[in-house]
């Protein structure tokens, strides 16, 4: 993987009490297209299997060109007035995450990912 500019993007989000339904809705029916349109690719989400995880932890990682175009992309998908308004309705009845943590990954040289 010497020279790729790609980065790795690991989100680990801690869903409020009662609300993890609700957060993996809004990725599932919004939040992964508005990704796309924002050069953001989702590789894959996850829920745990096992408490106390399984009731308020959703996890994902995202692919980006470079960590400069990570932070592009996240500013325009911040400022999307469709990401704003879909936020702002999923959130109707209080909001749905309590803790977000983000770590930029990159691969080592024996990583098994598909050929760039």
């Amino acid at each position: 993987m010497t020279g790729s500019a790609k980065v790795y993007e690991l989100r680990i989000y801690r869903a409020l009490p009662g609300k993890l339904e609700s957060l993996v809705a809004r990725f599932r029916d919004d939040t992964d297209k508005l990704f796309a349109k924002h050069g953001m690719k989702s590789l894959a989400y996850w829920t745990a299997l096992d408490e106390p995880a399984k009731s308020s932890t959703f996890v994902y990682i995202l692919e980006h060109p470079s960590r400069e175009a990570a932070t592009a992309n996240w500013k325009a998908f911040q400022d999307d007035p469709e990401w704003k308004t879909v936020r702002a309705k999923s959130e109707e009845n209080g909001k749905l995450v309590e803790k977000i943590d983000s770590t930029f990954l990159t691969p080592t040289d024996f990583s098994q990912l598909p050929p760039i």
